[in-house]
């Protein structure tokens, strides 16, 4: 290992004393109760890596690394600062050059570099949600869990017109991305209408593809790279970029670090979540929807991008709508990426305390809100395998349905023509 990649991974880890305020904040560690399991024993084994003394192919780090999440969990709870998703992403990046990555990690890493490979599987995948069989074949085992996931990217709204579009104002150009393009159209077509509705000019972008960030967490920093050069030429000059996928806006607000260049930094700097544009215009209130709703925050939203606020205000627009944080709502749902499928048994691990959660509320709520795919996915595959009556569903979307029942799409503000 070169000495700008020791840097790489020493830096970012510099500021820990080992204190153990990371600890309660790790799923991980809550699950397994191992130190190695923890923020600040990953921190040991990476300072090890860096100074040479563990080699990159030692097993015991690569086991541990391995079962982090990456959720950075730790990092609002530490403190002194330590950059701990900074220095693992430099961490895996070595162990990556060092070794030959799982063949399940290589595939998905390969289907999701090239359009031709995960659009038509996808495609399909959407087909054959629309049947209604991964919802009959959902249940807590290995492969019915993953029929679980696939059901819980059903559409529940209705369909709406898209209200006619401001020819003048604030433009924004929407994210696509992969899974959300491919799986979550709808969410898409929610964004678009209330980012409408509330006086954002919504632009199409041809040339995006996925985001990097699977391949980033990987260690595959080169993928990484290479599509986040895609990205940066084929947004132009919108005020803003939209993103509906809280994995997919956190390392698109890191871009400027991934790439050199101005074009990357400017890019990085115009990336939004979707609910921060909207609860910066408030954003318009309608209702009333008559539901009890916990709001379950991603990861990659409230620790790697700190935003906590802006979902509730959307959520909070709605009339009549009851929302509320269950114990566990700000920690990991246990889907982080491709996490789920090369480490399924540690995942429904960390997944099991947040089910358990929901279910001991009192009313269940009939709604978890969430604003990553992943999330969605996990989380709406657990309900149903724990037999808990609840669905999952993205805060633009309830922002959406209360906007379709309150006509304000047939009846838009004054100067929308």
């Amino acid at each position: 290992m070169n000495r700008a990649s020791a840097t790489a991974i020493a830096a970012p880890l510099a500021p820990c004393v080992h204190c153990g305020f990371c600890l309660p904040a790790c799923p991980t560690y809550l699950a397994t109760g191992d130190e190695n399991d923890s923020p600040r024993g990953r921190i040991v084994l990476m300072r090890a890596l860096a100074n040479g003394e563990l080699p990159a192919t030692d097993p015991s780090l690569n086991y541990h690394l391995d079962r982090c999440l990456g959720c950075r969990g730790c990092e609002p709870a530490c403190p002194s600062g330590v950059a701990y998703g900074q220095g693992l992403a430099a961490a895996r990046s070595v162990l990556a050059d060092a070794r030959e990555m799982p063949a399940m990690a290589r595939v998905v890493l390969r289907v999701f570099s090239t359009e031709l490979l995960w659009r038509p599987l996808f495609t399909m995948a959407r087909w054959l949600r629309w049947t209604g069989i991964p919802r009959r074949l959902a249940g807590g085992g290995r492969f019915s869990f993953s029929f679980g996931m696939l059901a819980a990217t059903t559409p529940h709204a209705g369909h709406a017109v898209s209200p006619p579009r401001p020819p003048t104002g604030v433009s924004v150009a929407l994210f696509a991305g992969c899974v959300m393009d491919a799986l979550f159209p709808h969410v898409h077509d929610a964004a678009r209408r209330t980012l409408e509705a509330n006086g954002y000019r919504v632009l199409e972008v041809r040339g995006q593809g996925c985001c990097g960030a699977l391949h980033e967490h990987a260690g595959d920093h080169a993928g990484a790279r290479a599509l986040a050069r895609a990205n940066v030429a084929a947004f132009g000059g919108a005020d803003y970029i939209a993103v509906d996928s809280a994995g997919c806006g956190a390392l698109l607000k890191e871009y400027g670090g991934l790439l050199d260049g101005p074009e990357a930094i400017d890019f990085a700097r115009r990336v939004r979540d979707v609910t921060e544009l909207l609860a910066e215009r408030g954003p318009r209130p309608a209702g009333p929807l008559e539901l009890d709703v916990a709001y379950d925050a991603p990861c990659h939203l409230q620790h790697a991008q700190r935003v906590h606020a802006a979902p509730l205000k959307v959520l909070r627009a709605i009339e009549g709508l009851r929302v509320r944080e269950l114990p566990g709502a700000d920690r990991c749902c246990g889907s982080a990426g491709i996490y789920s499928l090369l480490e399924p048994g540690l995942s429904r691990e960390v997944l099991a305390p947040k089910l358990e959660s929901i279910r001991s509320a009192t009313p269940v709520p009939a709604i978890i809100a969430t604003g990553n795919p992943g999330c969605l996915m996990q989380i709406g595959a657990g309900l149903h395998a724990a037999g808990i009556p609840a669905r999952v569903a993205h805060p633009v979307e309830l922002l959406d349905l209360a906007y379709q029942q309150a006509g304000l799409y047939d009846s838009p503000e004054p100067g929308h023509h």
